[in-house]
């Protein structure tokens, strides 16, 4: 039934309540895993001294740190036989979890969600909540804790 489940993660320990989840579904259906992280475009920083945009050198140190991040996750579910991929792609978030989700044809998508409310939904709002009215697959939300 899952051929390849996308599984967006973000460094984070709520993203990764997801995984006890991903691993069942992956070894149950012999399931490809795709982990995929995001870096949003660099943001413009109005600092005392004058307007700073991140160098490349910063850019490269972050994706350094994300790649390196998902090799661990991925030897881990590698080291229970299950199939991994990695993926670094840039751009907003939600758009490149939906692009990535039609690319690589994902049966499933799974993530958590962080659970914001009141004044925090409102003011960051919600990766799970704009992926859930975006995507055009089946979707699997954990709320984390």
């Amino acid at each position: 039934m899952y051929n390849t489940v996308l599984v967006p993660l973000d460094g984070s320990e709520r993203a990764e309540t997801i995984l006890a989840h991903v691993q069942n579904i992956a070894q149950h259906y012999q399931a490809r895993v795709i982990f995929l992280s995001v870096l949003e475009h660099p943001h413009t920083v109005v600092a005392p001294d004058g307007i700073y945009i991140p160098s490349e050198q910063i850019i490269a140190q972050h994706h350094k740190e994300l790649e390196d991040y998902l090799k661990m996750q991925q030897a881990r579910f590698a080291n229970l036989g299950i199939n991994v991929e990695i993926r670094i792609e840039y751009g907003r978030v939600v758009d490149e979890i939906c692009n990535t989700a039609k690319e690589v044809n994902a049966d499933l998508v799974a993530l958590a969600s962080h659970g914001r409310t009141g004044l925090a939904q409102v003011f960051y709002g919600s990766v799970a909540a704009a992926i859930l009215h975006r995507i055009d697959r089946p979707l699997l939300l954990v709320r984390a804790e």
